[in-house]
């Protein structure tokens, strides 16, 4: 089960989020401000923070600054009422993941979560083996039977992101919004110009292919 720090100093909101994530499957956390999550952060395992940005002591932007300052890497996904673009450029400037404006749309949210949790799953295993290929995260390197070879960073984590799960057909919009991130303004055709390259460098695979499902999207198929 994933936990997830909730921050919001509003208690209406913070309980309707705490619902809303227990009732699919998370385990909350609340917390009215910073400086409270900050001191649950030092005692409690956290997989995601959603994040209010207006709140007393410590606001979001603050919090932020402090958690990516010390090094900690947690998916922020911020939640807030301010919707000008200067709000939502000093979000991503601090570090948060993602940007929710209130009212927030659950089923919106949970998606946006779910996407953060997956991406950040990528990043924490490091190291991926199908058959004799071997993917390691943090060279962003892929050692197969034809050599090394080091891959642009988005390659590498859309072929991780298939290899992780065999079989399973991701739409081109699922990964774009996992790999490149719901800000992006690229569209639907990057993720077929990547999966070309990627066919092009592992054509003589004798572990993998990548398979396109007409109509839906794309899925990564062991051999032997």
């Amino acid at each position: 089960m994933f936990h997830i720090l909730v921050v919001e100093d509003n208690d209406n909101s913070r309980k309707l989020m705490e619902a809303v994530l227990s009732q699919n499957g998370y385990e909350p956390i609340p917390a009215r401000d910073g400086i409270e999550a900050l001191e649950l952060l030092d005692r409690k395992h956290v997989d995601l923070i959603v994040l209010d940005i207006m709140m007393p002591r410590m606001d979001g932007y603050e919090f932020t600054e402090t958690l990516r300052s010390s090094g900690c890497d947690i998916p922020i996904l911020m939640v807030t009422a301010k919707e000008k673009p200067a709000d939502k450029h000093r979000g991503f400037l601090t570090g948060t993941d993602d940007y929710m404006v209130k009212p927030v749309d659950e089923e919106e949210m949970l998606l946006r979560i779910a996407a953060l949790l997956r991406r950040s799953r990528i990043v924490n295993e490091h190291r991926l083996e199908v058959g004799g290929t071997v993917l390691d995260y943090d060279a962003l390197t892929v050692s197969c039977a034809q050599g090394v070879l080091e891959l642009p960073k988005k390659e590498f984590m859309l072929l991780f992101k298939l290899l992780s799960y065999p079989n399973k057909i991701f739409t081109r919009r699922q990964l774009m919004d996992e790999i490149w991130d719901m800000e992006s303004e690229s569209d639907e055709r990057t993720v077929d110009v990547h999966i070309n390259r990627l066919r092009d460098h592992f054509r003589g695979s004798d572990d993998f292919e990548i398979v396109t499902v007409r109509g839906l999207g794309y899925k990564a198929v062991k051999r032997g």
